[in-house]
């Protein structure tokens, strides 16, 4: 077994298919096929059911995926270890909520890649279930997500605690006068928004169940159907403040510590930590308390 037999396996494990494999790897089937032959000799349990569809994993083949995925990402770090000379330097990709990013996360970025020019910094935005896979799957080197985490491969640390508002049109004076709108929508950013599961929650308390979703890819456009009754949303009121002001939306603070919600910093515990991840790490610890105290 080494290094190739286990990536040609992760790559027909999560493609489904030899050929789809071959194509992900830039090979030919016969050469996939043949790897995978070679390795369930070696291990002495097939590792795939072969259908008309493809392959599905057995449960000697779902036992190894996970060390083929952490032998990967082992092989992956070693390489990065030995380019990495102590200088801040190379690829260091972030992930954040968009929320965080449009809210706290400009200056850190701005002032961290004028410190360290050296590092090709990307930040990439998603929602919390995204960032998590993502930061498991060592696609990222760390993300910004909504916490609280506990995932015995993540490291998690406090970033800023903020304050969520559930926002109406303008006429809706209470939660009260919610429950008796029939077919309510909540509105949110994207499937799988951090906020959904907490807005559900928070009306479900209420008696409000039964509630349609309506997806909007930006935050203006929520803004808008929002202003125009078509359903509510929950979002940071420190992000809202210029629109609500305007009388545009109705905000309705959240009793009994509902809305205080923490983002965090996840990381892989066992991923290779970089010279510019732990100069990042360093460098914006501080800054989470001068953006609350701005707040």
């Amino acid at each position: 077994m080494d290094a190739t037999d286990l990536k040609v396996f992760e790559a027909v494990a999560t493609t489904g298919s030899m050929n789809k494999a071959a194509l992900e790897l830039n090979t030919v089937q016969s050469n996939v096929t043949a790897r995978i032959k070679s390795l369930e000799d070696e291990v002495g349990f097939a590792l795939f059911e072969r259908t008309n569809r493809g392959v599905t994993l057995t449960a000697a083949g779902t036992r190894l995926l996970p060390f083929a995925a952490r032998a990967a990402g082992l092989l992956e770090d070693a390489k990065r270890a030995v380019a990495d000379e102590g200088t801040p330097s190379g690829a260091l990709a972030i992930g954040s909520l968009e929320t965080t990013a449009a809210l706290h996360l400009s200056p850190i970025l701005a002032a961290f890649a004028g410190t360290y020019p050296a590092v090709d910094l990307s930040l990439r935005t998603g929602t919390t279930g995204e960032l998590i896979e993502q930061v498991l799957k060592r696609q990222l080197d760390g993300a910004y997500v909504c916490g609280p985490i506990d995932h015995p491969d993540l490291l998690s640390e406090p970033f800023v605690r903020e304050e969520l508002v559930m926002l109406t049109a303008p006429g809706v004076t209470s939660f009260e006068s919610l429950a008796a709108k029939p077919h309510l929508k909540i509105i949110v950013p994207k499937a799988g928004c951090s906020y959904r599961l907490q807005l559900e929650t928070m009306l479900a308390r209420r008696g409000i169940v039964g509630i349609r979703v309506l997806e909007f890819g930006t935050l203006g456009a929520i803004i808008s159907c929002v202003n125009a009754g078509l359903g509510v949303t929950l979002l940071p009121r420190a992000l809202l403040g210029p629109v609500w002001e305007r009388g545009r939306v109705r905000v309705h603070p959240l009793p009994d510590g509902e809305g205080q919600v923490e983002t965090v910093f996840i990381r892989h515990r066992e991923a290779f930590v970089s010279s510019a991840l732990r100069a990042f790490l360093d460098f914006d610890r501080p800054m989470p308390a001068s953006v609350a105290a701005a707040e």
